[in-house]
């Protein structure tokens, strides 16, 4: 998750964040903080700000800025916090992880101030390609298949970024924006950025993929270890093969609670 956070502040140009807060929030929420380090740093840059990080394991440090504290917390549970407590509200990477995105949005819309934004990072995990390299039967093509069906098993979509705007537009938000970004796998790209982002992205993905995988593939499309344990070599030498010019895609949503 570390090796995320910086994959995605390369990706943003060095910001921590997209939706206009203005400089002085007073009380944000980083939703499934995970390590605690997007909180950790978006207290650094506030220290103005209570700033709240929850999860459902204490994986956080407890050497913090003096503004931050990390609570255990199901956000599928109805959110205990009083309406109109947040100025901002942060999620990142909960794909495959929530069952019921319409119960949480509004949860997050109630738990907002009037003029407070949410603001939502997923990845889109299908891979693709411009030029071809990445064609329909390659194995970088199917590696989101088997992810897309587990998710559906457990009532848990991958899918989450293909229907984030329009999940928030429902729950009542307003001024919603989207902001897609291609992500290279590897230094392959001739863009200077693209090709730093790349290099962390290609890392990201080395890094996670075992853990990504061997509980959906074993516990529940039912493969045997051994047959996953094949797959991910194989697909770790995709990869890893400059010749291929795979990306995925990263999107930024956020909106406002109206006035």
């Amino acid at each position: 998750m570390d090796i995320g956070h910086q994959l995605f502040t390369l990706l943003f140009d060095g910001r921590l964040f997209l939706a206009p807060i203005g400089d002085n929030p007073q009380k944000a929420i980083d939703i499934g903080t995970g390590t605690g380090i997007w909180a950790i740093d978006f207290a650094d840059q506030f220290p103005s700000a209570e700033v709240i990080g929850t999860d459902l394991s204490p994986t956080q440090p407890s050497f913090v800025p003096p503004n931050l504290h990390f609570e255990l917390d199901d956000a599928q549970l109805d959110w205990t916090f009083n309406d109109g407590t947040f100025d901002y509200v942060h999620l990142r990477c909960l794909f495959g992880a929530i069952s019921d995105w319409p119960k949480l949005y509004g949860d997050a819309f109630r738990t907002l101030k009037p003029g407070g934004w949410i603001e939502q990072v997923e990845i889109n995990v299908q891979i693709v390609s411009d030029d071809g390299t990445v064609g329909e039967d390659h194995i970088l093509t199917g590696w989101a298949k088997p992810f897309f069906k587990a998710g559906d098993l457990l009532g848990k979509s991958i899918r989450t970024l293909d229907q984030t705007k329009e999940l928030m537009e429902n729950a009542g938000f307003t001024n919603v924006v989207q902001r897609n970004y291609k992500v290279p796998i590897g230094a392959w790209s001739s863009d200077p950025k693209l090709k730093e982002v790349g290099r962390w992205s290609l890392l990201f993905c080395l890094s996670g993929m075992e853990s990504w995988a061997m509980y959906m593939l074993t516990a529940v499309l039912e493969w045997k270890l051994e047959d996953v344990q094949v797959y991910l070599a194989q697909v770790k030498a995709a990869f890893l093969d400059r010749k291929n010019h795979g990306y995925y895609v990263v999107g930024a949503v956020y909106g406002q609670k109206p006035l």
